[in-house]
């Protein structure tokens, strides 16, 4: 699903008529997330708008690099005022004012040092909102936002949200929405926006060029995955032109990595397993390791893709890691035999791409047990997919009838009855 020229002006209307911006990426961000939210976070404010940038997790150290890095903040700011007006005309002046707090009640005491006050003289007002416009970007269900959407459920319910995305489990929340699930990054569909606008072009920045190329190489491995197109190519050629910095992208992405970051590594490439029938490989971290390496599950990143998804003869690779603060997150990625997209969203309500998905487990005893289970269930759901798509693309076959009813009757042979034997049964499609 491409965007359309109808959403891309919805988006700017809901810009125009915002005032204070929220821009929010998914926890446990990656580059794309968050070079996402700091493009958005330069080119609003550009615009004259008070925005907010928030990560809802501490992010990455390799991306420190990034512009705008610094203006970071870490939780969202949900209080208003609720404001209390006396009308003190007339004469009145105040002595003292006092308040308590009992039965879970205010009771705020105005004493008047000249003059009376009247119940007519009390206004109550509603202080405006702190944001009136949430941006999501590169997330593909509010849940996804952690900590920050579970304890802030009534906050965006109650401001409209701008939804940019470009995963196809998008379970497409928000008022306005910019998913193009062709886009290889969900800065490839924030390029195409601010270019589509004559009077933004002149946002485009090295900085801002730089922020976009981040999550392009980041979401394609360097072009490297099935995601990357023509298009993908194309632009990440135009932003090289304005002068995105991709030899710093390169040095901080790739080339920087602290020693518990290769330890863990080494640590996930001594746990790889492999089931040879089912064609899957897996490896895990837990808390444990990490611990002893010195090192954080968000150190992690990149295991999967750098070495387990080079190991041939295998459709599904997968790297379980235990997180800090209980559960188990699991990043998945595929040949083109398997979409692990429908595989995570069927077996565990997960999703992503055909070729590149996750999902996490938040309880278990046990956190090897777990990924034990976790194995097993997909190994199910792969047969059953490998199944469905036997049936789908198997042509159907033609039985050869005879020339006349009379031949058929002299051969015995019941002609809707063959027709019936050989009709093939459609499998069901578990796209979500």
């Amino acid at each position: 699903m491409a965007l359309h020229q109808d959403d891309l002006k919805a988006a700017k209307i809901a810009l125009q008529s915002a005032e204070r911006i929220l821009i929010i990426p998914h926890a446990n961000v990656d580059p794309d997330g968050l070079s996402s939210a700091l493009a958005c976070y330069q080119v609003f404010t550009s615009l004259g708008k008070d925005c907010t940038v928030i990560c809802p997790e501490t992010p990455p150290e390799a991306l420190k690099f990034l512009p705008g890095f610094q203006d970071l903040s870490q939780d969202v700011v949900e209080s208003q005022n609720f404001v209390i007006t006396l009308d003190l005309s007339g004469g009145v002046e105040i002595d003292k004012l006092l308040y308590t707090v009992e039965d879970q009640k205010v009771n705020i005491i105005v004493v008047p040092k000249k003059g009376k006050l009247k119940k007519e003289n009390v206004r109550v007002l509603e202080g405006e909102p702190n944001y009136d416009l949430i941006v999501v970007v590169d997330t593909a269900e509010l849940p996804l936002l952690g900590s920050l959407y579970s304890e802030h459920v009534d906050f965006f319910s109650d401001i409209p949200i701008l939804n940019i995305d470009h995963h196809i489990s998008n379970t497409q929340f928000g008022q306005v929405k910019l998913i193009d699930t062709t886009a290889a990054s969900a800065t490839q569909i924030l390029y195409n926006w601010f270019t589509s606008e004559p009077e933004w072009k002149r946002f485009m920045t090295a900085d801002l060029a730089t922020l976009l190329l981040t999550g392009l190489i980041t979401d394609t491995r360097s072009f490297q995955n099935p995601n990357t197109t023509p298009k993908s190519l194309e632009i990440a050629a135009e932003l090289l032109d304005i002068g995105a910095r991709q030899q710093e992208i390169i040095q901080h992405i790739y080339k920087t990595k602290p020693l518990s970051t290769l330890k863990i590594w080494g640590r996930a490439l001594n746990k790889i397993q492999m089931d040879e029938d089912a064609r899957i490989v897996w490896s895990l971290i837990s808390h444990e390791d990490m611990e002893e390496m010195g090192a954080t599950s968000k150190e992690t990143s990149g295991i999967l893709d750098e070495l387990i998804s080079t190991i041939p003869d295998a459709d599904v690779y997968i790297l379980f890691t235990e997180l800090e603060g209980g559960g188990l997150k699991a990043s998945l990625r595929s040949s083109p035999a398997i979409d692990v997209s429908r595989l995570a969203a069927r077996t565990f309500g997960g999703g992503g791409h055909a070729r590149a998905a996750g999902f996490s487990v938040k309880k278990f005893s046990n956190f090897q047990l777990a990924v034990i289970e976790c194995i097993q269930k997909l190994k199910v759901e792969m047969q059953r997919q490998k199944e469905e798509e036997g049936i789908q693309t198997q042509p159907e076959e033609k039985p050869i009838l005879p020339a006349t009813k009379a031949d058929a009757t002299s051969k015995g042979v019941d002609v809707m009855s063959e027709l019936s034997s050989k009709k093939p049964k459609n499998g069901k499609n578990g796209d979500k």
